[in-house]
């Protein structure tokens, strides 16, 4: 029997050296890739991120923006002003930016509770690159917000009514809060490796928030350290008059990232020289933001602040349509086809001369306070002029309706705004009888939302008081025919806009009966 010689054993493989330079970035976006999927598997960040989602989809097909509307009519989202609509979509993704921070910050620690920190040291990919992995996992969910505040800005931009100019720097608040929260849920996670950090940070982070707030009482200074300032309150003011130093913030917001990341990086051993440089880049960048964005207003935007606000027909462009001459600000002389419109339904009411009437509707906006002031505009004394304001749409219509109808009966707006007798009836119904759905006006121009009992009834400026009485004779005058009570309007014109006049009496020629012990008989009486 022959034995047969062992086989020899093969050579066992040469080393291969170092894992090749470009096998590492690999890893780190195929890692990236990995934890992407899991932060979206993450009940906080699925959450709020569907919830982001269905805000937007609200706000894009209901046609609402934050403002009530009128039904039966276009709401004010459908003018908007996209000075105003790039800044509105910048507190909708906080929630989202919140949620990425805890789940970021838990999803860096994973390895940490699972007990497999030891086991990373065999991987190709170091502690510091798996932080700059952690970090890149967030960057989906802040362009997913890019896109989405793209397609809301988009949407309002493509609306018929738009005016105004968007900033990109201020569209570019959201997506940019996003990624820093995310990088700062991984930093924590770096200088604080426990599941507790996170939401005892936040804890904190809302008790610093609010003691700042109060020990600097609103500085100007001290909002704009925030991821997003989104200033609302004022009508619609022209771009060059918001002083929102958007682009300083922008910077701002890109340098506190790159910092938080550059901190999170070296905190895991990415100590190159590369990094540090980097880290020092991105740092200077944020104190060149903060630096830019602290100053407030400045003299010469509140000198032309208080130019525009007290005087606004030196900056108009006017145009004459018929017997009304309408002024706008630059940016919004596209609205002058919809205030014509609103004109000359009020006229086709009118008797008398007032369908012929000179007219002038003067644009006003309020800018000396900046955007966040409840603006308020005293009444005009010059004969004929209407004030209308940057806002549209919505209760805005009834509202300049009401105004302009005061001025045709009693002449001015100062003294249209001293009316309280029977001419009320006379102005409501100029103002509501050829609206869409007269009823659900009167109903959004009173200050109560109903259609009963005495009321405060709004206008661009003062306002008018609207007794019991005057109210039952004007809901009765919109229930009938249009055609036969803008004849008997016309018939007596005169009597129905003498001042003085009686709500009694205007019911009396108007053929309307009211009940007694109402107290119509006396005039201003609210």
């Amino acid at each position: 029997m022959t034995t047969m010689p062992p086989t020899p054993a093969a050579p066992a493989p040469a080393p291969t050296g170092p894992e090749p330079a470009g096998g590492r970035p690999r890893a780190v976006l195929a890692l990236a890739r990995f934890e992407t999927r899991e932060l979206l598997l993450q009940i906080p960040v699925l959450a709020s991120l569907l919830l982001y989602v269905a805000t937007a989809a609200w706000q894009l097909y209901s046609g609402h923006e934050g403002w009530r509307t009128v039904p039966g009519r276009e709401g004010m989202a459908d003018y908007p002003a996209l000075q105003d609509v790039d800044r509105g979509t910048q507190g909708d993704c906080l929630l989202l930016g919140v949620a990425l921070f805890v789940c970021a910050n838990r999803a860096v620690l994973r390895s940490r509770r699972s007990g497999t920190d030891r086991h990373f040291d065999v991987l190709v990919v170091e502690p510091w690159r798996r932080t700059v992995a952690h970090a890149l996992s967030v960057v989906p969910f802040a362009a997913f917000t890019a896109l989405v505040v793209a397609v809301r800005f988009g949407r309002a931009a493509l609306r018929p009514g738009a005016v105004g100019h968007g900033s990109l720097s201020e569209l570019a608040a959201g997506p940019l809060a996003v990624l820093l929260f995310g990088v700062a849920g991984v930093l924590l996670a770096r200088l604080v490796p426990s599941a507790w950090g996170a939401p005892l940070f936040v804890i904190a982070l809302y008790v610093a928030v609010a003691s700042l707030l109060v020990l600097t009482e609103g500085a100007h200074w001290a909002e704009w350290l925030f991821p997003t300032v989104s200033e609302s309150g004022a009508d619609p003011l022209p771009s060059d008059l918001l002083g929102r130093p958007a682009a300083w913030h922008a910077l701002y917001l890109a340098g506190l990232t790159g910092t938080l990341l550059g901190a999170a990086v070296l905190r895991g051993g990415g100590r190159t020289p590369r990094i540090k440089a980097l880290t020092a880049l991105a740092l200077a960048a944020m104190v060149t933001g903060i630096a830019g964005q602290s100053p407030a207003a400045s003299p010469e935007l509140d000198a032309a602040r208080a130019r525009v606000s007290l005087h606004p027909e030196r900056y108009e462009t006017c145009t004459t349509r018929g017997a009304t001459v309408y002024c706008a600000l630059p940016e919004w002389t596209g609205r002058t086809d919809d205030w014509a419109e609103a004109v000359e339904r009020v006229r086709s009411l009118t008797g008398g001369d007032a369908a012929g009437r000179r007219l002038t509707v003067r644009q006003r906006v309020e800018a000396r306070y900046g955007p966040e002031n409840d603006p308020t505009y005293p009444p005009l004394s010059a004969p004929g002029e209407v004030t209308v304001l940057t806002r549209w749409g919505g209760t805005r219509v009834p509202e300049f309706a009401a105004g302009l109808a005061s001025v045709l009966v009693a002449g001015d707006e100062k003294a249209g705004g001293e009316v309280c007798d029977g001419r009320m009836v006379t102005v409501m119904w100029l103002a509501l009888g050829a609206a869409p759905d007269p009823t659900a006006a009167l109903r959004s121009v009173r200050l109560d939302d109903g259609v009963t009992g005495s009321a405060y009834v709004l206008t661009p400026t003062d306002g008018l008081p609207m007794d019991a009485a005057q109210t039952t004779v004007v809901r009765e005058l919109l229930a009938r025919p249009r055609d036969s009570v803008t004849a008997a309007v016309r018939t007596h014109w005169t009597d129905l806009t003498a001042p003085g006049v009686s709500t009694s009496r205007v019911a009396e020629l108007l053929d309307v009966s009211l009940p007694e012990g109402t107290g119509a008989g006396d005039p201003c009486d609210v």
